[in-house]
């Protein structure tokens, strides 16, 4: 499998790493994904989509936080990565991020996974 690690962006409240993992990218934040952290995500993100891949695994299990930008941000890529034949796949939330996507009924239309390990494994989308 192809590992090797594309990029990442970093603010005082949000990293986020990018890497190949077989037909997928796994984009990992990590901290707080608001209205100031957002645009560290949306870039990596609409960059994997524009490179080809259609895939896009999201490791969310180090995100501490997401408020209603965040939350648009996954959307509009999970929007682009359809269009493109693919997927947006969300592994590992916590309870507070998951609560969320529950709430507002986002994980509805998200492929949701207990796990990286889980979402790597799935091959669909």
């Amino acid at each position: 499998m192809d590992r090797g690690t594309v990029g990442s962006a970093q603010s005082g409240r949000l990293l986020v790493e990018v890497r190949e993992e077989g037909r997928s990218a796994v984009i990992t934040p990590a901290g707080e994904l608001d209205h100031h952290t957002a645009d560290l995500l949306r870039e990596p993100l609409e960059e994997c989509l524009a490179k080809g891949f259609g895939r896009l695994v999201v490791d969310c299990s180090g995100l501490d936080f997401c408020d209603s930008t965040g939350l648009n941000v996954l959307l509009g890529a999970r929007l682009k990565a359809d269009a493109a034949g693919g997927g947006v796949h969300l592994a590992g939330m916590q309870p507070v991020v998951a609560r969320v996507f529950e709430i507002t009924g986002a994980e509805a239309v998200f492929t949701l996974h207990d796990s990286l390990e889980a979402a790597l494994a799935d091959d669909s989308g």
